[in-house]
């Protein structure tokens, strides 16, 4: 099984009432809500989310139930996730450990990315999860720049008071024709501890090549100071059940552009792959993996080929039938 899974992945903002992205602990879902503190005359909407998990071969993963919730989410027929590995960056090229080190994708990266939005153009997408890393917000963008229905990608800011008030969104038709993107730590890399930044040959030649392939590829062992895949799979897999899961529920397609370890961990949970599966799992840069979400199962549909394929677009009639609407506003 790990064999198959492997070949998956590697074709792998008060004078007046505004409307604008907040964030609800308690959501299920991307919806509009009302708030009467700015007009009494006339209501606030906001873009509100949640806060609370494959393939056709390997038994499905089911959707876990929540007994807190009071109320049950309106379920479509089917939610694209789409999930991409960002980019190379800087110091994928240079052959460096990077972890949670912040660097910027190279041209080729850039490149990736912009190949990886051709790919799912024409795919829908409502909602956009990203890690806090700029490489993979580059990726979100770059790809999504590529997207047929051309809604425009906007980072949404709630760490303060104030970023949330000055990122406000006026417009009510601006607001229809933009994509919320949400940043999440959660969905960082790997954290590699005291190798960040090292060499990673130099590295091999002062450890041992045997102690470094163990502390990048082992499942529980961390390098020093770092994160094992584990401990990554921890945030990475709660955030995921915890956002992301209930926007598919509620009938959202949705894109993550993250990183290797954090997708890896991801995937690990939807096609339910053992810790020794999940070691050899490799994910190439810049290549979109996508599953349908479907009656509380995620279903693995590989990757998409490309825009001239008409195939990928056939993998599930709403799809199809997404892109005929596509082909219908570009005529």
């Amino acid at each position: 099984m790990a064999a198959s899974t492997s070949q998956h992945a590697l074709i792998s903002i008060k004078p007046r009432c505004a409307s604008s992205f907040g964030y609800d602990k308690k959501a299920g879902n991307v919806r509009f809500v009302s708030s009467t503190n700015c007009c009494p005359t006339s209501r606030k909407l906001g873009l509100v989310y949640a806060s609370n998990s494959q393939s056709s071969v390997i038994e499905p993963t089911q959707l876990p139930s929540n007994p807190e919730s009071g109320s049950t989410s309106k379920k479509s027929s089917e939610s694209a996730l789409i999930l991409i590995r960002h980019g190379e960056s800087l110091w994928n090229e240079k052959n460096l450990f990077t972890g949670c080190v912040d660097v910027p994708l190279t041209p080729k990266g850039v490149n990736e990315a912009i190949e990886a939005g051709k790919r799912i153009c024409n795919i829908p997408v409502d909602v956009i999860y990203t890690s806090s890393l700029i490489r993979a917000q580059m990726t979100a963008m770059l790809a999504m720049m590529q997207h047929r229905r051309k809604k425009v990608p906007i980072i949404v800011h709630n760490e303060s008071e104030r970023a949330h008030q000055w990122s406000q969104v006026y417009s009510e038709e601006t607001k229809k024709q933009s994509i919320p993107v949400i940043t999440a730590w959660q969905l960082n890399e790997r954290m590699y501890g005291e190798l960040q930044g090292l060499n990673k040959q130099e590295t091999a030649d002062l450890f041992g090549k045997d102690q470094v392939h163990e502390w990048r590829r082992s499942y529980d062992i961390p390098p020093p100071n770092g994160e094992s895949l584990e401990m990554c799979a921890e945030r990475a897999v709660s955030y995921f059940k915890d956002q992301i899961i209930p926007q598919l529920v509620a009938g959202k397609h949705v894109m993550i552009a993250a990183h290797g370890n954090s997708l890896r961990s991801i995937i690990m949970h939807l096609d339910k792959l053992t810790s020794q599966e999940v070691i050899s799992l490799e994910l190439s840069t810049g290549i979109p993996m996508l599953y349908i979400f479907k009656e509380g199962k995620f279903i693995r549909r590989g990757s998409p080929a490309g825009p001239s394929e008409a195939g990928v677009y056939a993998y599930t009639k709403n799809l199809a039938k997404y892109r005929q609407k596509l082909d219908g506003m570009v005529q």
